[in-house]
């Protein structure tokens, strides 16, 4: 079954994260609905605040549950769009412009632009299912693992294993935890020594072990020890993975063929955000193929430029489109909720600690801010 049933152009947004939401609201208050209509496609009700969902998952506090998930029904201005609950399993393209998309429910939704926007694929402590009830247990479950565990080893020293630990020392100060990391410094080369060395710093002042350059391969131990690559041993009650996301890209390779995708599976396009070949679909995010960190903030950015050039798309086709020269690298990381390590990718590199870290982030995780921006 078609959802198209009139004359109007249909704009359709996969996805319902900080990128899809920041277009569907903004299309929503631009566009007029008596030529429009704008549809966005999500397995949830609800949108997701990533930043506060680390705190969530270590334990309860300042009722997080309530607010780290957003109901999506305030995200259109004016009631200018509709929320369709399910999950696109294929793209079709016409033969010239526009498409549909298949939904596993067995509908088709026509579209005469799309915008790709689905995000990462998560794991560990943030790997939510996608039903709600699912979601409560599975945090319930983790949470119960959490409080139980007296040695708790994270793999992966990136902002998540950064964050995380510093949630279970504000929780437990008493418990033992330890990062692993493959790399010689925490986070990765996208930022400069000095920064790391000074993540390096708020962690161990947390009382957070560290083992650098090496990798854990199991996350079950035996006799409540875990070996590393390299044969470290460690004691562990629990072991949880916060090593990166993949971008959730495979039905978008499966439907338009393996080359729209790099070797890492993320979304080939042009500096407008639109696939090289197809230049009614945008895609933004998380899962784009360009040289930059995957951060929330910038698929805001990206947002502000495909709503633009939806608009222009739409009345030119394409002759004046806006082309994205990519950001600084600005990172936030939270070392519990007091403290933690800022840096700002402009200058000379500007780095802040405790107490502007903890105004922007660590005190609410951007929860106010981030619910602002579906209406809440």
């Amino acid at each position: 079954m078609s959802k198209k049933n009139d004359d109007k152009r249909h704009i359709v947004i996969v996805g319902a994260g900080g990128g899809g939401t920041a277009v569907a609201r903004s299309l929503s208050a631009k566009l007029d609905p008596s030529n429009y209509r704008i549809t966005m496609i999500n397995p949830r009700s609800h949108y997701v605040a990533l930043p506060a969902t680390i705190r969530m998952a270590v334990y309860d506090v300042d009722k997080i549950d309530e607010r780290a998930f957003v109901p999506l029904d305030r995200v259109f201005l004016n009631g200018n769009g509709t929320l369709l609950q399910d999950k696109v399993k294929a793209i079709e393209k016409n033969k010239e412009n526009g498409g549909r998309v298949l939904l596993e429910s067995g509908e088709y939704v026509d579209f005469d632009v799309l915008v790709l926007s689905p995000g990462s694929i998560w794991g560990g402590p943030i790997a939510f299912p996608e039903g709600e009830q699912e979601t409560k247990e599975f945090i319930k479950t983790g949470r119960d693992a959490f409080k139980g565990a007296q040695d708790i080893v994270i793999a992966g020293g990136g902002a998540i294993g950064i964050e995380l630990a510093g949630e279970i020392k504000d929780a437990w100060p008493t418990k033992n935890v330890t990062i692993v990391h493959g790399n010689g410094a925490l986070l990765n080369k996208s930022y400069p020594d000095k920064f790391r060395k000074r993540a390096e710093q708020r962690v161990r002042a947390h009382d957070v072990h560290l083992v650098l350059d090496d990798f854990v391969d199991t996350f079950e131990p035996t006799n409540g020890i875990i070996k590393t690559r390299k044969g470290v041993e460690l004691r562990a009650d629990l072991v949880v993975s916060a090593r990166g996301p993949r971008p959730n890209t495979a039905f978008i390779g499966s439907s338009l063929g393996a080359d729209v995708l790099s070797d890492g599976g993320f979304v080939k396009i042009l500096p407008t955000f639109q696939l090289p070949n197809y230049l009614e679909i945008f895609a933004i995010g998380d899962i784009i193929d360009w040289p930059e960190q995957k951060q929330l903030l910038k698929a805001v950015q990206h947002a502000a430029i495909v709503t633009s050039n939806i608009q222009a798309y739409m009345s030119d086709h394409g002759t004046k489109l806006k082309q994205y020269k990519g950001q600084s690298e600005t990172i936030v990381i939270t070392v519990g909720k007091n403290g933690g390590v800022s840096y700002i990718g402009i200058l000379w590199g500007i780095i802040v600690g405790d107490w502007l870290t903890r105004l922007v982030k660590s005190k609410n995780v951007l929860v106010n801010e981030l619910r602002g921006g579906v209406g809440y």
